[in-house]
Parts: C-alpha cells; sequence; structure tokens
C-alpha cells in the first residue's frame, strides 16, 4: 500500500505574488512553521536542490532531509522529490496553481510510501501529513494574504 493526499486552499492574492513567495525556498523558515532552516545546496535551469531541517520534534529529535523541487512556470507547477528518502521509501510532491475569481487556489498531491522498517505507516502518515497539510496551508495563506495587503497601492491625496 502506498499513501496519497490532496489538499488545497485558496489564497487571496494574485498567482504571481503566491508563486514567487511559495517557490522562494530559501525562505520557507518564514513562510512555514516546521522549518527551522532551508539550506540551498544548488540551482540548474528550473531546478532547486536543497536541505530543509525541522524544529526539534516532541522529542527533541530533529529531521532534515534533501530535496529537489523542479518548477514550471508556464504549467503553474511544480515537481519534488525527496532525494534523501529518511522513513520513505519514496516521497514525490505535486504543487499546482491556478488562477480563480477569489486569487490562487493552490494544491498539493503527495505520493509515498513509507520503508518496512519505519516507525510509522502509510496510514498513519497519510493522516499526519493531511493534519499538517492544512495548518501549513493556513499560516502560508494568511502570510501570502498579508504580504498582498501591504503591497496595495496607497492612494495618494491628489486622487
Amino acid at each position: 500500500m502506498a499513501g496519497h493526499t490532496q489538499n488545497e486552499i485558496t489564497i487571496a492574492a494574485p498567482v504571481d505574488l503566491v508563486w514567487d513567495m511559495t517557490n522562494d525556498v530559501a525562505n520557507w523558515p518564514n513562510l512555514f512553521s516546521e522549518y527551522a532552516s532551508a539550506d540551498i545546496l544548488s540551482r540548474e535551469g528550473n531546478k532547486t536542490t536543497f536541505r530543509l531541517t525541522m524544529h526539534p520534534d516532541e522529542n527533541g529529535k530533529v529531521w532534515s532531509w534533501v530535496s529537489e523541487r523542479e518548477t514550471d512556470r508556464d504549467t503553474l507547477s511544480v515537481t519534488a522529490r525527496r532525494v534523501e528518502t529518511g522513513p520513505f521509501a519514496y516521497m514525490n510532491i505535486r504543487w499546482q496553481y491556478e488562477e480563480v475569481p477569489e486569487g490562487t487556489r493552490m494544491v498539493w498531491t503527495q505520493d509515498f510510501e513509507m520503508k518496512p522498517d519505519a516507525p510509522v505507516d502509510d496510514v498513519w502518515m497519510t493522516d499526519n501529513i493531511n493534519r499538517n497539510s492544512k495548518v501549513q496551508m493556513a499560516l502560508i495563506r494568511d502570510r501570502i494574504e498579508q504580504a498582498a495587503g501591504e503591497r496595495e497601492p496607497v492612494p495618494s491625496l491628489t486622487d
């Protein structure tokens, strides 16, 4: 059995702002609450290889891994995969963006499988990813909407 999740949120901001902020991997610690650091290891064309390090978990363990992320601005999509898979046999993620009347719809689709000796199984990880994705997406939405509000043009007194 493999794990599969799909979560989405609509952000009241232009697609260009959502795209730029969510694809600025080096800034992810300011966008997500779970990452302590994001270190860019290499960039080649539209592909970025980076190390994510999480804040310590409830047991004090710090999780870290290397991922690759390839952006395709023309199709408003991103594909990513873990290079250092840790407890996962594999982890593939697709981000899809869509302009909608309310702003930008962002969808995360994750396909994965836990290794047989992982401390949790696919069902547990599916539930965990679904729970955490909702929290992180809401936080990202709020931070991008705040940034969008700060970029609104201020009318001059002569308008």
